[in-house]
């Protein structure tokens, strides 16, 4: 632990920081596993979860929280799982 104040005070707001980043990281991965899990459905229900998991990949990427080429490499992924699922069904 360091000594001075505002070491101090660095330490401190790189935990709340850390905290928050874990949070929002968690909620992202949450999103994209909705996702997953929406495919087994209807189509409808899968666009509605792929449009909010592409939003909270470009959020996330935005706010630095990822690299803006995993975000979106991430969204290409799941827009061309989502076709390839629906598109036999079409």
């Amino acid at each position: 632990m360091p000594n001075i104040k505002s070491a101090i005070k660095r330490v401190e707001l790189g935990k709340a920081r850390m905290i928050k980043n874990a949070a929002a990281k968690s909620a992202l991965r949450t999103t994209i596993r909705r996702f997953e899990e929406s495919i087994s459905t209807d189509s409808e229900t899968a666009a509605l979860a792929l449009k909010k998991a592409t939003r909270a990949l470009d959020k996330a990427s935005s706010k630095g929280l990822i690299h803006k080429n995993l975000a979106a490499r991430k969204k290409s992924r799941l827009t061309k799982r989502f076709h390839t699922q629906f598109s036999k069904v079409g």
